[in-house]
């Protein structure tokens, strides 16, 4: 399984800005957890941090054929980004949006996502520990999916050699 992990603009500040609100780990830091958890269960994952909308855009539509979902942390896009959450529902990959600090409990303008829409589903205000928990909760939507889709296999496969042949 390899999901693809992409990070925001600002993010990696990490460690550096308003430590009260994200806390003293910086963004290798969360990556380093991120992937010995990840390892440990047999899952690949690839990094990717940008401040720039496009190439998050862009990083996005790359994930289409090559991983199998996304966890993001779109920052301050998460706020203002139709053209992130349109990539995101143009990929139709299982994905996770995560959020280091509460946004309910912030700014009113930081408490609506626009990706949100284009998320499998969010987790917020859980510090750095939220990317363990997206983890989780991707590996388990991409593992039932999978589960579906061999049990749908296998179900086409019996309706196939179920048929009755044409003798002569």
């Amino acid at each position: 399984m390899k999901i693809a992990v992409i990070q925001g603009p600002n993010l990696n500040m990490l460690g550096m800005r308003e430590r009260h609100i994200y806390g003293p780990m910086t963004l290798d830091q969360i990556h380093a957890q991120l992937e010995a958890s990840a390892s440990q269960n047999g899952i690949e994952l690839e990094f990717f941090q940008s401040n720039l909308e496009g190439e998050i855009i862009d990083r996005i539509q790359e994930c289409m054929g090559t991983v199998n979902g996304i966890l993001i942390n779109p920052a301050a896009y998460t706020h203002t980004s139709i053209a992130i959450a349109d990539a995101l529902k143009a990929v139709a990959l299982p994905t996770v949006e995560v959020h280091i600090s509460n946004i309910y409990h912030r700014e009113e303008f930081r408490q609506k996502s626009i990706t949100a829409s284009a998320s499998t589903g969010v987790i917020t205000g859980f510090g750095p520990f939220g990317y363990h928990l997206g983890l989780i909760a991707l590996t388990q939507i991409i593992s039932e999916i999978h589960g579906a889709q061999a049990a749908a296999n296998a179900q086409t496969s019996e309706e196939v050699s179920a048929e009755p042949t044409e003798q002569e």
